[in-house]
């Protein structure tokens, strides 16, 4: 049976893991060998893309260039996502020393924690953990005596735009610019934050380089499914009697998790946030890795009495504010789909019409600028498919 960690009884694997162990263990290998290990270890972006860590490393270690940077993403402002914050307030010096060994592997220089507005309460200490970092000579100059290998991290923080989740649209307001996607190619990893080569990951993910140049790759390939390796955090909200922050392998069915939170009667359950897909409960044996339903890690339960075109209103009138306006997929997609549903919940809307709703927010899914945009169809698209019976009472014939 899987047992649940919970981070609220300070269980999470990272309470287990010296952090410095983890940068010891990499400025002790070759910069090549530290990145076959993340290579190796099959570790993907755990803020929900899934793209390779070693793949990004390498390909910023291989791009030319004098100055290299390294970017958290911290910017956790997808709806129902909490993991984050817990793991800087508690563990930030896995996140941090992550960093450090990005940019050994990946010959950086500098360091950013992209914080999200919303947490700046966390700043006072986050700056206190990297102060000690400094005097123990885990960050600056010389770390661990290495010559040759300077690396120190600030914070900025964000304004509280959801679109500054998308890396490019992060780079854009570092720079000191709206945060706004760019057009890709070039991509960050050759043509990042000043123009300059940039590897850019999740918080979470830096935290498990941690850990596996600490235990090792075969540690954590030992653990989760053979096409989505290791453990995953989740924040599990909503209806349920147990929410909170819960480790898991990746593998793990929704039916599973469902019982560890106390969701058992859930009717669906919302899998990656706002931008997720909202899965229902005939389809619990299914599992959540990138081969079947991938997530950046936001659960949220919805029980046998919520409304689902309830639900759908909520996340489209989120992202008919949180839009960036900068394609017309997105821009007036979101506030045509938004349009349509409370047209369904006057009884106005004929089934013809939500069909070519459905049929806009797939059209919406292709042509959309960045990943958040064309995501953003996903929850209405998955509700009206997996409840249209619900919806159709409200439907004229």
């Amino acid at each position: 049976m899987i047992q649940s960690k919970i981070a609220e009884h300070g269980t999470l694997t990272f309470s287990m893991v010296k952090a410095d162990a983890g940068l010891c263990s990499a400025l002790g290998m070759t910069r090549e060998a530290v990145l076959n290990e993340v290579l190796k270890a099959e570790l993907k972006g755990r803020g929900g893309a899934g793209f390779p860590a070693g793949m990004k490393w390498s390909i910023c270690a291989q791009a030319s260039g004098p100055t290299k940077y390294v970017i958290c993403n911290a910017d956790e402002g997808e709806p129902g996502t909490f993991k984050d914050r817990v793991i800087l307030s508690r563990y930030a010096e896995h996140v941090f020393l992550g960093m450090a060994i990005c940019a050994y592997a990946a010959g950086a220089s500098y360091g950013i924690v992209y914080l999200r507005g919303e947490y700046a309460y966390v700043l006072k200490r986050l700056e206190e953990s990297l102060a000690d970092l400094r005097r123990e000579n885990l960050l600056g100059k010389s770390i661990l005596g290495l010559q040759g290998f300077d690396f120190d991290i600030g914070i900025k923080l964000g304004a509280g735009a959801y679109i500054c989740g998308e890396e490019s649209a992060l780079i854009e307001s570092l720079e000191g610019r709206r945060g706004a996607p760019r057009n890709r190619p070039p991509y960050p990893v050759t043509n990042g934050y000043r123009g300059r080569p940039t590897v850019v990951n999740n918080v979470e993910t830096f935290a498990w380089a941690t850990c596996i140049l600490c235990r090792g790759a075969e540690w954590f390939k030992s653990l989760g499914t053979e096409r989505s390796r290791g453990l995953k955090l989740f924040s599990v909200s909503g209806d349920c009697t147990e929410p909170g922050v819960y480790e898991f392998p990746l593998g793990i069915t929704i039916g599973e998790l469902m019982a560890a939170v106390g969701g058992i009667d859930a009717k669906a359950v919302q899998l990656g946030g706002a931008a997720g897909r909202c899965v229902p409960a005939v389809q619990f044996n299914r599992t959540i890795a990138f081969e079947d339903i991938p997530t950046g890690g936001s659960v949220i339960v919805f029980g046998p009495d919520r409304d689902m075109l309830q639900v759908a209103e909520n996340f489209l009138e989120f992202f008919c504010n949180e839009s960036c306006g900068q394609c017309t997929p997105c821009r007036i997609g979101n506030v045509k789909l938004l349009e349509g549903v409370r047209l369904l919940k006057a009884g106005r809307c004929s089934m013809p019409y939500l069909n070519e709703l459905v049929r806009l927010g797939e059209s919406m899914q292709i042509a959309a600028k960045c990943g958040l945009g064309q995501t953003s169809a996903n929850a209405f698209i998955s509700i009206v498919n997996h409840f249209r019976r619900e919806i159709m009472g409200r439907v004229p014939a």
